[in-house]
């Protein structure tokens, strides 16, 4: 019969078992919730469940009793939360994914430096950044938040911003255009001018 003390634990079911720890705690957490404010709106949140993962610049969460909710959809935001929100975000896309991932523009990896002027990349963007926050934190995704991040958010988004039919399309170093990627005809949820971002 083996000796306990000299079991070896290998790294990857290490990592496994804090992941694992990482989502009990989680689901634990959801459950209370769940079960002491059944009375709260669907996709709302209590304090104790998650971060925050807005552009709010305190990232602290609100007072006891209070609820928190998943920040929208920046289209979907009326000035100035939506100005607030796309300036969080062009300090990230600046700061961290700009000089960090993306190389130098060319014809099959197209970037424009006026990308906040494409609503598409935007929209695109700030899903990515949401995604950031939330795998970046080992409190909500264990170990192997930042691996996920990259397979499912970052590959699939920079393959459609970058493809040479994505919105940057017509812009090239020297050269921006939007217009080429406005629709014909634009659905009705987008004609109110509250949510139109069209530039």
């Amino acid at each position: 019969m083996a000796d306990d003390r000299d079991f070896e634990v290998p790294m990857g079911m290490f990592q496994d078992l804090e992941d694992l720890k990482a989502q009990v705690t989680q689901l634990t957490a959801q459950v209370k919730a769940l079960t002491a404010g059944a009375a709260a709106d669907p996709g709302e949140a209590l304090a104790d469940d998650e971060t925050t993962a807005g552009g709010d610049s305190s990232g602290d969460r609100p007072d006891d009793g209070e609820e928190w909710q998943y920040p929208p959809f920046i289209l979907l935001l009326d000035p100035p939360a939506y100005d607030d929100e796309l300036r969080a975000l062009v300090e990230w896309v600046e700061g961290v994914l700009v000089p960090g991932y993306l190389a130098e523009p060319s014809a099959d990896a197209r970037w424009c430096h006026l990308w906040t002027e494409h609503t598409v990349a935007i929209a695109r963007l700030h899903a990515l950044w949401l995604a950031w926050q939330e795998c970046t934190d080992p409190a909500s995704c264990g170990y192997t938040g930042p691996s996920v991040w990259h397979r499912d958010h970052y590959d699939p988004c920079m393959r459609e911003l970058r493809a040479s039919n994505g919105p940057f399309q017509g812009c090239t170093k020297g050269e921006h255009q939007v217009e080429h990627r406005l629709p014909a005809r634009v659905p009705s949820a987008w004609n109110d001018p509250g949510h139109g971002r069209t530039r």
